[in-house]
């Protein structure tokens, strides 16, 4: 038998555009929105990628959210307050021409389970503005949140998810698209102790979702837009997420990445524990929420900090102990676990390191580059490993050498 070639394949490199919120002038923007779009697009040509996901919200004379209740601000690169028509999409698949940048996916992170029924509609009928704007573009996928009811428990939830959420679900696959569902347990997003305030937050939950969607002829509609940080808040790994799903039958959620890490602080685990519950954050007074709604997010920040990927320094003692993202043994199980199309897989690098989060296109432009080559870097790396050992070796009946991380195993 002849050896199989080496012939190793990579993931498409993209950045979110929330990594500059105001690339464009915001006087400038406002007057001319897709102008933000051909800006990033030209940017993520500076910056090495092939791709640009899309950052949507609500414009910040419209949204619910108060900036300083948001721990990694959102930006408003889309801007739909006018309808996104076909002269629009037209101007900005030219500027993806002329860059030769692709659009991923458009993302849109806010609650679509929100208890109060006028705001819940007021975004809902954003995200399918969203849909439209994907479907003009040639995108085959949004990229967003499932949220959480304040006022009701999990499994009730659920159920709020079957009369609320699937209808989204519908909405997208009338227009030939995927939702993928970003997996952040958003802790700060109220100042009530709730812990998981986005209910598709692990996989378990996942799967539950999943199931409903089904039900309701949207299974194929639902996707997992996997960032590992989130596991890490969680106490998990990647790998064993990975098995999990696999050996469940449902690997096939997974159908994108965000390129973001955690790192964890020790002595804040020590202090509050993995979804522990801090108190005295300065967001309650006399009873009831007041002053800065921004120090919800104490309970996350209380113990852990996000990682910009090639920020971190290299611990190997903190990967075993799922403080921090291996992201080798991360690329590598993706391969190794997933049914992906690599070649054709999103792997999108999110900026929301607090300290480099540096609103100078100048300053942080060689900051986006190093962390994007770090990623193609390490993608590409266990993309020779995977070649070299799971077909090259293979084909030859040649053993792969040593043990490698195993999932489940402490």
């Amino acid at each position: 038998m002849p050896s199989k070639p080496f012939a190793p394949k990579f993931m498409r490199l993209g950045v979110l555009t929330a990594a500059l919120q105001e690339l464009t002038p915001r006087n400038v923007r406002d007057e001319d929105p897709d102008r933000a779009i051909e800006d990033w697009l030209s940017f993520a040509q500076e910056l090495g990628a092939d791709n640009i996901q899309l950052s949507a919200a609500l414009h910040p004379t419209e949204s619910d959210v108060p900036p300083e209740a948001m721990l990694d601000p959102v930006a408003n690169t889309l801007d739909l307050r006018r309808p996104f028509d076909a002269a629009r999409a037209k101007r900005v698949q030219t500027a993806m021409q002329r860059c030769k940048i692709g659009i991923s996916d458009i993302a849109y992170f806010d609650n679509m389970l929100h208890h109060d029924p006028a705001i819940r509609k007021k975004k809902h009928d954003f995200m399918v503005r969203v849909f439209d704007a994907a479907r003009l573009l040639g995108v085959e996928a949004v990229c967003g949140f499932v949220g959480r009811n304040q006022t009701l428990s999990m499994d009730q939830n659920l159920e709020q998810l079957a009369t609320d959420f699937v209808p989204l679900l519908k909405a997208a696959k009338a227009r030939g698209l995927t939702y993928r569902v970003e997996q952040c347990p958003m802790p700060g997003w109220t100042t009530g102790d709730n812990w998981h305030n986005n209910i598709a937050y692990t996989p378990g939950a996942w799967i539950a979702i999943h199931r409903i969607c089904e039900r309701h002829g949207v299974g194929d509609e639902f996707r997992i837009h996997y960032d590992p940080s989130h596991a890490i808040l969680m106490g998990q790994d990647t790998r064993s997420i990975f098995q999990y799903l696999k050996d469940q039958g449902y690997g096939f959620l997974i159908a994108g990445f965000h390129v973001k890490g955690q790192v964890i602080d020790s002595r804040g685990v020590s202090a509050w524990g993995y979804g522990g519950q801090t108190m005295e954050r300065g967001d309650w007074k006399g009873g009831k929420p007041v002053g800065d709604p921004g120090k919800a997010w104490l309970k996350q920040v209380a113990f852990s900090e996000h990682e910009l990927p090639g920020t971190a320094r290299h611990d190997p003692l903190a990967y075993l102990q799922n403080r921090t993202v291996d992201w080798l043994d991360h690329q590598l199980a993706a391969r190794e676990l997933l049914p992906l199309d690599v070649a054709k897989t999103h792997l999108i690098v999110e900026h929301e390191y607090p300290r480099a989060r540096i609103q100078d296109k100048d300053l942080l432009a060689p900051i986006l580059q190093g962390s994007l080559a770090f990623a193609r870097k390490i993608d590409e790396a266990a993309g020779c490993m995977f070649a070299l050992q799971n077909e090259v070796l293979a084909s030859q009946d040649i053993p792969v050498q040593g043990r490698g991380r195993e999932a489940f195993r402490s």
